[in-house]
């Protein structure tokens, strides 16, 4: 908009009482749109101009009416087409596009005809020269003169060469609170105005109630929330307590010793696990608990013969960042197993975070979501294991398993669990399982009867399956997009 348009519209308005928009275009060489942009600035100001709305009807040219404006029309092609010496009816509907609607129009005006006397009939010309009324009617629309005989338009738009356009403008006037000029309006009110008692000579900016405000921004669940709280639901539909994780440094007590890992276990090396440095060490354990764990793990025990080294308290006293929540199972089967009134079937599970010295890649961080479940109960056996297994994965929707006998220090037998993926048809590894040892649950006070069976799996993986997503730290970490965020759907497992 032309900076000084809103003041040459209040100028204007000075010499002539009324005016309408329209007419104004010519006058300032404005687009009409700009005009009706400076207006409403100067109603913004308050009733300095009264617009009434009109509207005005005219004719435009179509695409199609614009080419014969400028080439002629339809049945002048047709007739200029014609040769002296006549023209086979066939071959004269190649010349033009339009030559079937130009030839009937050019017959209707007696410009040519059919000679039939000859073998085969000819298009011939009927008159020596003609006039091209269609053309210059166009022309003179496209020039601002549509002053033509209402058949004519009638015609003219059923050939799709005119089109009636209304346009929408406004009749000015001046209004109550006309001026030459337009005032600053305040857009706040502050307390210097109020105190001085200068707002009451000012004019302030009105408010527009219907105007739609600025969406307020809100939290978004992360992908990991949504599946986790699928996965939340099918253990409480099955079931399970959920056991407190809220400990993310662990001693390496119950960590690895409690869960019979040796101390010179390759897992327990600085390369796989975070140590912490302040505070270093862990003093707060179990007593006779601590001496029957460092019996079985250096001399044996309850049928077996342990690992047969020197067991140090002080490797055991190291704290860490826990690598697995098995170490909140073994706290949590502790307490069972020392619970008054002695044992009690129970059936747990852990969905936190856990940290590993791992080397990222695309499928690997430092840091990662783990699904833990555990059930201890009188004579249970692998084939409970398997059923339970089979019963958690058919709540994903997961119904093909495969097992594969595997090795952990804690557990005894072992399987890895592998599930049958359709979209990449092949089988993958899913998650871990296994029977608690005797060396593990027999120092803790359980009763030689007891079995507990556990499994455990990433949260991350079957979220990135889910969500389609290729690269782990497109999920986790600095790189990931809020986008991703803030529109990803709600996590509905097919179950």
């Amino acid at each position: 908009m032309h900076p000084d348009l809103t003041e040459r519209i209040l100028q204007h308005l000075n010499v002539s009482d009324k005016v309408d928009t329209l007419d104004l275009v010519p006058i300032f060489g404005e687009d009409h749109q700009k005009i009706i942009g400076a207006l409403k600035s100067i109603q913004a100001h308050g009733e300095l101009v009264l617009a009434e709305p009109t509207s005005r009807k005219s004719l435009e040219l179509t695409g199609e009416g614009i080419e014969v404006a400028a080439n002629g029309s339809h049945e002048a092609a047709v007739y200029n087409a014609v040769p002296s010496e006549g023209i086979a009816q066939a071959e004269l509907m190649k010349s033009s596009p339009n030559a079937k609607v130009g030839f009937s129009k050019a017959m209707s005006q007696g410009w040519i005809f059919v000679d039939k006397s000859v073998t085969p009939p000819l298009v011939k010309k009927k008159v020596d020269k003609i006039e091209d009324l269609v053309m210059q009617n166009l022309k003179a629309v496209a020039n601002g003169n549509s002053d033509l005989a209402a058949n004519v338009v009638s015609e003219y738009k059923k050939r799709k060469l005119l089109q009636e356009v209304t346009t929408k403008s406004f009749i000015l006037s001046k209004g109550p609170e006309y001026s030459l000029t337009l005032t600053k309006l305040e857009t706040d009110l502050t307390v210097e105005m109020l105190a001085s008692g200068l707002w009451k000579d000012l004019k302030f900016k009105a408010y527009n109630f219907d105007a739609l405000g600025a969406p307020p921004t809100r939290g978004h669940l992360h992908p990991l929330l949504k599946v986790r709280t699928e996965f939340r639901q099918i253990f409480l539909e099955m079931g399970f307590s959920e056991m407190p994780t809220n400990n993310y440094v662990e001693s390496s007590f119950w960590n690895f010793d409690a869960l019979f890992q040796p101390q010179q276990h390759p897992a327990r090396d600085a390369h796989d696990t975070f140590f912490i440095n302040y505070p270093s060490k862990s003093y707060k354990f179990p007593q006779d608990y601590l001496q029957r764990v460092k019996k079985v793990h250096s001399e044996g025990g309850y049928g077996s013969q342990g690992y047969g080294y020197d067991w140090k308290l002080e490797e055991a006293q190291k704290n860490l960042l826990r690598t697995h929540t098995t170490a909140v199972s073994a706290r949590m089967l502790y307490k069972l197993a020392n619970q008054p009134g002695g044992f009690k079937p129970a059936k747990y599970f852990s969905i936190d975070r856990v940290f590993r010295n791992e080397t990222l890649d695309a499928t690997h961080l430092a840091e990662f979501q783990q699904v833990e479940g555990v059930i201890a109960d009188v004579g249970l056996t692998l084939g409970d294991l398997i059923g339970t297994l089979y019963e958690f994965f058919r709540k994903l929707g997961i119904t093909k398993l495969e097992f594969k006998p595997a090795y952990n220090p804690y557990t005894e037998p072992s399987m890895e669990i592998f599930c049958f993926h359709p979209g990449l048809d092949k089988w993958i590894e899913v998650g871990n399982s296994g029977i608690f040892r005797p060396e593990m649950l027999l120092p803790m006070g359980l009763p030689p009867n007891v079995n507990v069976i556990a499994w455990g799996l990433s949260l991350e993986r079957p979220t990135m399956i889910k969500y389609g997503i290729n690269n782990i730290r497109d999920l986790v970490g600095p790189k990931v997009d809020l986008k991703m965020v803030e529109e990803g759907p709600i996590c509905r497992l097919e179950r």
